[in-house]
């Protein structure tokens, strides 16, 4: 374990300015990314009497290995550099604002001729626009299936809307009204385009206009005797109404603003965030965080703003997600700094208060008392988690008498069928949680005589371990970054980064423990291959399925853990997720293989031309359904490859055209 006071920084040596430093460990990797008004002030901070330090700090201090910082003009600089950071080399001690969820949203498609009212997900996309975020998609279904009859604007997929227009036939919700059906032309894409615009403005909070302009339509229906026109408006104003209730006012005056509230202890925090729009509240989201150090409200206020509304600018060109008032517990020391780089981002004024009384007052008290419920339940549900998880890696480092706790841990499992469509996956967990963005696949090459399972256990592991050599020759020594960094200049990328993407390498880490799928035979070969490359301080171990035996190099028994073990159900679960990725790969690959086995034997047919006759018919169904004038269209394909075509996929029994199987002649 480092000792701070090997690599602080020499006296003085610190500048006054403010600016953004990086914490690496011993293999240079960024553990974290803070900024400052003041550099020297801030850093000194961490290189105090170590036991007076916070305890996830002392942690992070002891962790590191180097400290190197970046000179910037101004606050708002320091914020930018920060978040760029930290979503770069996404440190594992920075406050994550992360859950378990992907919150949906109701998405307006307004780049498309004929907009679309949809459910999704995910990151934002130019040219949409968004409503919520709904707690629930089932929210955003019942709210649609009311607005839906006054404003019956397209919901279908493209291919539905495609085939519809082909039939000329609409689908079920153009015969009952709730679609204007457009797909068939029942309405123009002008006309379509302003059912679609109503729908938005009702969204946005302008729901007195529309619901007085229905009143007054209703009105005259009624004045004219047309009083089945005068109902259906009625029925709409109905629907309208009972859309509006589910949504609760909790600001007369129509404010946008999103509020947040935390509650926290020692080490953790959770944050709510209720987001009005149009005074209604139309979504609601939620993170419980780890805290690195002693923080005070506004740390935890200005980290939570940078890290959220962070990313609608790289979604969203316009930053229109960020509202114009975020309501806080309590404003930041650097206020101005933060209000600046909102209102750049979102392209007009951004103010963050502190509500004082009324509406706001009692909305940001419900948000505080959300937040509360969720750390309690937080910590109900994790304390069994962190425990047990702790108690596995512990359990596991004293069983097979690692030096250090195992907090990277990789898998490798082989798939195949009797030698065919060979794939190898790489799962990894650290800190006993799966880290899918470091899984890898390989493919490898079908059997041949004497090869097996533990040949390909080899090949895999060898190229895992080789390409992590390459990688460490590429980037040079680790101490080329990690010694004489007091002098405070940035060495720019570390070990393991890519210069052109300064993203990590694909295998620039190696595990604490390396874990096969098998028994004795599969560790000798893997502890073969990393004793020809050389590679000393890795641990490795196989699980062994029908007995759960983990065996170890070089041992002629096995270790025979309880089953009430937590170390190893740690075990099983890697063993088990390496199996599952790369039985999902296999699937892939026979799949893809199966697709284009009817085609190999076609004489002139290669891969590109095979691809083109998928892309262009989308299935073997309907390649088998076409005549040779339709493949003879497909560019690349003559009248001759085509006739073969439609020979060799003719059903069984069916007479087909006979061909010379060389040159692919008709006889």
């Amino acid at each position: 374990m480092p000792d701070p006071s090997t690599y602080r920084p020499a006296p003085g040596t610190i500048p006054l300015e403010p600016g953004v430093y990086k914490f690496r460990d011993e293999r240079g990797q960024v553990i974290y990314v803070g900024k400052a008004k003041s550099l020297r002030q801030r850093l000194n901070s961490y290189f105090a009497d170590v036991a007076g330090l916070h305890q996830r700090t002392r942690q992070m201090v002891t962790t590191a290995a180097s400290v190197e910082w970046t000179v910037v003009r101004t606050e708002v600089e320091a914020l930018q550099l920060e978040y760029t950071w930290i979503k770069q080399f996404d440190p594992r001690f920075n406050v994550r604002y992360r859950d378990d969820k992907s919150y949906p949203s109701l998405a307006v498609t307004l780049y498309e001729d004929y907009p679309r009212l949809q459910v999704m997900r995910g990151p934002k996309r130019k040219g949409v626009r968004y409503f919520g975020p709904y707690s629930h998609a089932w929210a955003i279904r019942e709210t649609l299936d009311l607005l839906l009859r006054v404003f019956p604007a397209r919901t279908c997929s493209a291919g539905v809307f495609k085939r519809a227009g082909q039939v000329g036939r609409p689908c079920l919700l153009g015969y009952i009204g709730k679609c204007s059906a457009p797909c068939v032309g029942r309405v123009s894409a002008e006309e379509h385009r302003g059912i679609v615009e109503d729908f938005c403005d009702f969204m946005a909070g302008r729901t007195d206009t529309m619901m007085k302009r229905l009143e007054k339509e209703m009105q005259r229906a009624s004045e004219s005797l047309e009083f089945e026109q005068a109902a259906r408006l009625r029925d709409d104003l109905g629907a309208l109404q009972r859309a509006l209730e589910k949504q609760a006012v909790v600001f007369g005056d129509g404010t946008d603003a999103d509020v947040v509230a935390f509650a926290e202890d020692e080490l953790e925090a959770a944050v709510q965030v209720f987001h009005v729009r149009g005074g209604r509240i139309r979504g609601q989201r939620g993170w419980v965080v780890d805290k690195l150090e002693e923080m005070t409200t506004g740390d935890l206020v200005e980290q939570f703003v940078t890290q959220y509304y962070g990313i609608f600018t790289e979604d969203l060109a316009d930053g229109s997600e960020i509202p114009r008032e975020i309501l806080v517990p309590e404003i930041p020391d650097d206020n101005g700094a933060l209000s600046e780089w909102l209102s750049e981002r979102r392209g007009s004024r951004v103010s963050l208060r502190v509500p004082q009384r009324g509406d706001k007052r009692a909305l940001a008290e419900t948000v505080r008392r959300n937040a509360m419920q969720s750390l309690n339940q937080h910590k109900l549900k994790r304390a069994s988690d962190l425990t047990a998880r702790s108690r596995a890696l512990g359990e596991l480092q004293e069983t097979l008498e690692l030096s250090t706790s195992p907090l990277r841990i990789e898998c490798f499992d082989i798939s195949h069928v009797q030698g065919t469509n060979v794939v190898a996956s790489m799962v990894v967990f650290e800190d006993g949680l799966a880290r899918k963005s470091e899984y890898r696949r390989f493919a490898l090459r079908d059997t041949s005589e004497g090869t097996g399972d533990v040949q390909w256990i080899a090949e895999v592991v060898r190229r895992r371990f080789a390409r992590y050599l390459d990688e460490q020759v590429q980037d040079g020594p680790v101490e080329d970054v990690t010694d004489n960094v007091g002098d405070g200049v940035d060495r720019g990328v570390a070990p393991g980064i890519d210069p052109t993407t300064g993203r990590p390498r694909k295998f620039a880490y190696a595990p604490n423990l390396l874990v096969v799928d098998g028994g004795a035979p599969q560790v000798a070969a893997a502890q073969s291959v990393l004793d020809d490359l050389g590679i000393d301080d890795v641990s490795l171990v196989g699980l062994a399925k029908r007995l759960e035996e983990v065996w170890l190099p070089g041992q002629p028994y096995p270790a025979i853990l309880p089953r009430t073990s937590e170390g190893l159900y740690l075990l099983q679960r890697v063993r088990d997720e390496a199996h599952r990725f790369a039985i999902t790969y296999h699937r892939q690959k026979r799949s893809k293989a199966m697709t284009t086995s009817a085609l190999d034997d076609v004489p002139g047919l290669g891969e590109t031309r095979r691809k083109a006759l998928l892309t262009r018919f989308g299935s073997l169904k309907r390649l088998r359904a076409a005549s040779v004038e339709d493949i003879v269209a497909v560019p690349g394909i003559g009248e001759r490859t085509a006739q073969a075509i439609v020979a060799a996929l003719a059903p069984a029994g069916d007479e087909a055209p006979a061909l010379n199987v060389t040159t692919g002649e008709v006889l």
